[in-house]
């Protein structure tokens, strides 16, 4: 069974967010093994420059690299990523089941996004929108997406 391992900075806060994962971790059963990795944000102070932020984000990087599976595809959360369609994210996953890959890490950052060096080692960089979405809110849209993708790759009708 495919594995996907959801690595994540920054913890959930309102129990509604934490309803609408569980929800999503259920209906992921059918499809993959699904682990949520939840990493602790770097404090920064209320204005931080450019450089408290650059090491704020090597912290989390190191965080990050170190509970991202070996010969996992890697699939970094970022704005600046490509974007697919439903369709386009399933046929992804299966060329990946396909050349053999068993296991997907996919990032998400905290606040100030992920460290270019996470982004490097990434597959794929994907980006959900142009527009700016709130932790909580991006967490449940990838697994939503995630769902979505393995659920059209296994012939099913949610997509419709």
């Amino acid at each position: 069974m495919l594995g996907v391992r959801l690595i994540c900075v920054g913890k959930l806060g309102e129990k509604f967010w934490a309803q609408a994962v569980k929800e999503y971790e259920k209906r992921l059963g059918a499809y993959c093994k699904l682990e949520i990795i939840e990493l602790p944000e770097q404090r920064l102070p209320q204005t931080p420059s450019e450089g408290e932020i650059a090491q704020a984000l090597d912290r989390e990087a190191a965080l990050i690299e170190s509970r991202i599976w070996p010969g996992a595809a890697v699939i970094a959360m970022c704005v600046e990523g490509k974007t697919m369609s439903s369709e386009q994210l399933a046929d992804y996953f299966s060329r990946l089941t396909v050349s053999g890959t068993s296991k997907i890490c996919l990032l998400i950052g905290g606040s100030c996004g992920l460290s270019e060096r996470v982004k490097q080692r990434a597959a794929l960089r994907l980006s959900m929108s142009p527009m700016t979405f709130p932790h909580h809110l991006a967490r449940v849209m990838v697994l939503e997406q995630v769902y979505r993708a393995l659920n059209i790759a296994a012939g099913g009708k949610y997509h419709k």
